[in-house]
């Protein structure tokens, strides 16, 4: 249930609306999901896999899957969807977890919230060699008049950007390939709302500014006349991945002789430890990655 008070971090939000999200947000389109993780089992890591949207696909295309979010109560969410399932309160930012132990790093809508500087050399460590990033956001399609009509009230998308833009600066990655699949979600009057409040121009006002921002949302659906019966708004699910290229590994410096003022040649360290300021990076070979569908286009029809 949400607070009568603003979160103080943004990216923590959602927790206080978690069953607003769980049914208001659109889910992810089986053929995107399939693009980013390909045919065969792999082992996952999901950061801020929130309340399982694009966890249930993961699952149920055969993956090993873990599913991690700096929220607790998100979690618990997903406890309800996908009971059996590893979960763990984890922020992309430190990742508890031994190098080269996934297959796939994947984050849905998430990746907004990360500190690239810290997180991309976080997710390229615990990669395998040849291992890939994957993100995937859902945005409206606000080419269509009336749903930027919507998105001046609940808070506009801005296609690409994100960690996608920061892959492609990224020393840890090599190019990201990027692929777009569009669905529509059908909403109606229960659900516009629940889609409002799980939004974060939304969830980050106290509960007085959301219950007003709702009333005007449901003003603007009630306006377009489609009442009880619904109406189907329009996303474009954007896909990114990119191969590792450079993992970030902990190097030992053995101690210097007595007196000397330098340490000694550089050792690799055999145990397990977190990136800290003595680590370098170390080059790979970049892996094959398979070719994309290029059938992207988007219908644009005004519901209205």
């Amino acid at each position: 249930m949400a607070t009568d008070s603003t979160p103080d971090a943004p990216g923590l939000c959602f927790g206080a609306v978690a069953e607003s999200y769980d049914r208001g947000r659109p889910g992810y389109p089986r053929e995107a999901v399939a693009w980013l993780t390909g045919e065969e089992p792999l082992t996952i890591l999901e950061l801020g896999a929130g309340t399982g949207k694009l966890t249930e696909h993961l699952v149920a295309l055969g993956h090993d899957v873990h599913a991690t979010d700096p929220d607790p109560r998100m979690l618990d969410r997903l406890g309800t969807r996908l009971p059996e399932l590893r979960v763990s309160q984890t922020a992309a930012e430190e990742i508890p977890a031994a190098d080269a132990t996934y297959d796939l790093v994947v984050a849905a809508d998430a990746d907004a919230w990360f500190d690239p500087e810290r997180a991309l050399p976080e997710i390229a460590r615990v990669l395998k060699r040849g291992g890939v990033f994957a993100v995937v956001r859902n945005v409206r399609d606000e080419r269509i008049p009336w749903v930027r009509r919507l998105g001046n009230l609940i808070g506009h998308h801005a296609t690409g950007g994100g960690v996608g833009e920061a892959i492609e600066s990224s020393p840890y990655f090599g190019p990201a390939d990027d692929m777009s699949f569009k669905q529509w979600q059908v909403i109606d009057r229960a659900s516009v709302q629940d889609l409002a409040r799980s939004l974060p121009d939304v969830a980050t006002l106290d509960r007085t500014g959301q219950d007003s921002k709702v009333r005007e949302v449901l003003s603007f659906y009630d306006d377009f006349g489609r009442g009880m019966d619904g109406m189907q708004l329009p996303w474009v699910t954007e896909c990114f991945r990119a191969v590792v290229g450079i993992q970030p590994k902990t190097i030992r410096r053995e101690p210097a002789a007595s007196g000397t003022p330098e340490t000694g040649p550089a050792v690799e360290d055999e145990t397990d430890a977190e990136v800290g300021e003595d680590t370098v990076p170390v080059a790979l070979a970049p892996a094959v990655e398979p070719p994309a569908d290029d059938d992207s286009g988007m219908l644009l029809i005004d519901f209205r």
